[in-house]
């Protein structure tokens, strides 16, 4: 089996899928650490809604599909901040398509969408128990750097240069 990566656009089948996997497994997570629970459904419906990905459609961002064998395995976003600077968003693969190098793969491809785009640096943000993905931005060469927004959740930034 082989691993492909293709733009999809945000509100495709797979894409809303693959969201919707993505946001129930870092809500959960959050919640579970922090209050002993899992998250509110009502509330897991509203923000998976509030969340539509229509700012990771072009001309100013992208998101792509990783597939395995065939099957929508994983995703990633990138959004253009500003001249030169993409953002790195929505990195997941489902847990069964982890451990198969899918994930460097698919960041590859951002990187290489963000430099079509025009970037030249690649920021992102994460939290402190997704230690997993702090593992891999550090094993694909991302650096820890000083905050480049403020969002709610984000405990930790990284920057990696792409040229």
């Amino acid at each position: 089996m082989t691993w492909t990566v293709a733009p999809e656009p945000y509100d495709s089948p797979a894409a809303a899928a693959l969201w919707r996997a993505f946001y129930t497994e870092v809500s959960d997570r959050w919640y579970l650490l922090h209050e002993g629970r899992p998250t509110d459904p009502g509330e897991l419906e509203r923000e998976i809604a509030a969340q539509t990905g229509a700012d990771l459609a072009p001309p100013r961002g992208l998101l792509l599909v990783a597939r395995y064998g065939g099957q929508a395995a994983g995703t990633a976003g990138i959004r253009l901040l500003e001249a030169g600077t993409a953002e790195l968003t929505r990195v997941f693969l489902y847990e069964g398509m982890r451990g198969r190098g899918g994930a460097a793969f698919l960041v590859g491809a951002a990187e290489d969408a963000a430099r079509e785009l025009g970037a030249s640096r690649m920021v992102l943000d994460t939290r402190s128990d997704l230690v997993e993905a702090r593992a891999l931005y550090a094993r694909l060469g991302y650096a820890e750097t000083e905050p480049h927004n403020h969002a709610p959740y984000a405990e930790h930034w990284f920057v990696k240069s792409l040229t």
